[in-house]
């Protein structure tokens, strides 16, 4: 989107101690409530700087925005929300064009705050387009607004078609024996810590290798085993090497509300690393990617073990099917889609084609 776009890219807060917020005054800020930097890519990155007791503080939040127009001297406007919690410091702006990119249904996730349904909804009546991250989240929110698109999630294929060639095993994976079963995300409420305790209780002889950090839930609650690895977050760029050296790949998502209609961009990042794939019965995963025999649902301990130990089976059909389904999956080409559904809407309200964006 940068490419097409001045794209601004708004994180978390970041915490900041008083001492230091005086230290980068007396370094010749004018303020300290915002540092921001280019991404690879050539989006700016926007960290508000705050107190932890700052944290939740709209009026100031929205007063970084404001001071970021300034700065950058943006005019011209489009709000692309991630989440309806952003309404809580951005009512009182009006962009030329409001996109909301649902990913997922955030209200049912732990610790979901109780206004977010009321936001959502807020979010609905002012966004211009809907995006959905997948088509379980589509056929949700497709009555909830004129101009809902299904976007499912795409992947780079260059990136992770690199664990198809052997590459270096990882330092910390290096000592863990074969046949590797691998995983990379959030370990959270999605994930089945029973199915994992169980699946690897019938297979002693393979390692499941868990990538990725620990939210929201209790890290002593997850199953500890010999044959259990939690190596922690890594970077994307490392994330190649991993799958390099696993044997298989496993999603093991629990199925619960908040994975009732997720659509996880793993699957096909995976699957383009040429790793079968074993996952429980996920909506968006079933349909189609077992549909068209491309990844294996094991809707029991057992029938996931036993899809696992099958794994290590690779046929050229399988391979020739799954570069076949993956042909046509772009970020480029998801980008252009979205680029036109925009320019539409800027087209209807008279003005012209934008050429910066702040989201």
């Amino acid at each position: 989107m940068s490419k097409e776009y001045r794209t601004f890219y708004f994180e978390e807060p970041e915490d900041i101690e008083k001492e230091e917020y005086q230290n980068y005054l007396e370094n010749g800020n004018k303020r300290a409530n915002y540092h921001h930097y280019v991404s690879e890519e050539g989006a700016t990155i926007i960290v508000p700087l705050l107190t932890q007791a700052e944290r939740n503080n709209a009026p100031l939040l929205e007063e970084i925005i404001k001071q970021v127009y300034e700065d950058f001297k943006i005019e011209q406007d489009i709000f692309w929300y991630y989440t309806p919690m952003a309404l809580e410091y951005t009512s009182s702006f009006n962009p030329q064009v409001v996109v909301y990119d649902c990913m997922d249904q955030l209200a049912a996730f732990k610790f979901a705050p109780q206004n977010l349904i009321d936001l959502e909804k807020e979010l609905f009546k002012k966004a211009d387009l809907v995006f959905t991250g997948g088509r379980s989240l589509y056929e949700a929110k497709k009555k909830s607004h004129d101009f809902v698109y299904c976007f499912p999630s795409s992947i780079d294929k260059e990136h992770f078609g690199q664990a198809i060639t052997p590459l270096p095993d990882p330092e910390d994976q290096q000592s863990i024996p074969h046949p590797r079963a691998g995983f990379y995300g959030v370990l959270d409420e999605r994930f089945d810590i029973e199915l994992l305790q169980e699946v690897s209780s019938l297979m002693p002889e393979w390692n499941f290798v868990m990538v990725g950090p620990v939210a929201k839930i209790d890290p002593s609650s997850l199953p500890q085993a010999e044959n259990i690895h939690y190596l922690g977050i890594k970077k994307y760029d490392e994330l190649p090497s991993y799958l390099s050296n696993c044997d298989a790949a496993v999603m093991p998502f629990a199925l619960n509300e908040s994975t009732e209609f997720i659509s996880p961009t793993k699957t096909p990042e995976f699957l383009a690393a040429n790793k079968k794939v074993v996952s429980t019965a996920v909506h968006d995963v079933v349909h189609p990617y077992e549909d068209l025999g491309l990844v294996k649902i094991g809707r029991s301990s057992q029938e996931f073990a036993d899809h696992l130990k099958n794994s290590l089976e690779i046929s050229l059909e399988w391979e020739e099917e799954v570069q076949a389904y993956l042909k046509d999956f772009s970020w480029d080409d998801t980008c252009q889609q979205m680029c036109q559904l925009i320019e539409e809407k800027v087209a209807e309200k008279n003005a012209a084609p934008l050429k910066q964006v702040n989201g």
